[in-house]
């Protein structure tokens, strides 16, 4: 896999990179998201590829990003397929931080270093190649705009800036509220994108990660060892903890 393609998670960040404050919006929920990005990638690359609501590893031939290759040897040490919300919901020490450091390698965008409080260190990033950005951009806008059908890439990369609540930052607003309304609809364009993001919302929802049992037959009781409530079905979110996610800045 040749460098001359920007992968979905540096595009999914430079996304959420805010050129005025220099921070990441949602970063919490970007995290999730960057995870997702890159089974997106691996699957785009054709490394990996959904088997229902499960990931498995087709090649397992290095990509040539080392980011990528790294998720690619834990998925094939799994053994076997993995389901996406399991491996979205997994500890992801330091992913984003790994991707800013390795865009401001490339030069597209540059740390500034400050102070919280006037006391505590920070590091925020600026975009060094606006037009990177600005293209990337217009490649939702367009699709969002037209609404012709996206090619695969960006498809995926609106089903991830929904995901992770990138609408808001993208189109805020009442102005904004049909854009995030086809952002949100361009999820059914690629099937790939479509799981990720929404193992990436049932992760940040707190639907749980085990498979599903069928629930006992309408109207007839439940047999006496039949104890175990049925989970919430798919597409049902469970009601999320209140309070919304502050920016943060990005260390």
């Amino acid at each position: 896999m040749g460098r001359s393609r920007r992968t979905l998670p540096e595009e999914l960040l430079l996304l959420a990179l805010d050129p005025a404050t220099g921070t990441t919006a949602q970063p919490q929920s970007l995290d999730l998201g960057l995870a997702g990005a890159q089974l997106v990638e691996l699957a785009l690359a054709g490394r990996i590829a959904p088997d229902g609501d499960r990931i498995a590893v087709v090649s397992p031939r290095p990509t040539g990003d080392p980011t990528l290759d790294c998720a690619l040897e834990l998925l094939r040490r799994r053994g076997a397929p993995v389901r996406a919300v399991n491996w979205i919901g997994g500890p992801r020490l330091g992913l984003r931080q790994t991707y800013l450091s390795h865009l401001e390698r490339c030069g597209m965008v540059h740390a500034v270093a400050g102070q919280m409080c006037g006391v505590l260190p920070t590091t925020r990033y600026q975009a060094s190649q606006t037009e990177i950005s600005r293209e990337i951009r217009a490649r939702l806008d367009s699709a969002i705009r037209t609404g012709v059908p996206p090619d695969p890439r960006t498809a995926a990369l609106a089903a991830l800036a929904h995901a992770v609540g990138l609408g808001k930052h993208l189109y805020p607003g009442n102005e904004g509220r049909s854009s995030r309304s086809r952002l949100r609809d361009l999820i059914r364009h690629d099937p790939m994108g479509g799981l990720v993001a929404h193992a990436v919302m049932d992760v940040q929802n707190g639907v749980a990660a085990q498979p599903r049992r069928s629930p006992a037959p309408t109207g007839r009781p439940a047999g006496p060892g039949a104890r175990q409530a049925a989970e919430p079905a798919r597409g049902v979110p469970v009601q999320p903890h209140r309070g919304s996610m502050a920016r943060v800045v990005a260390h």
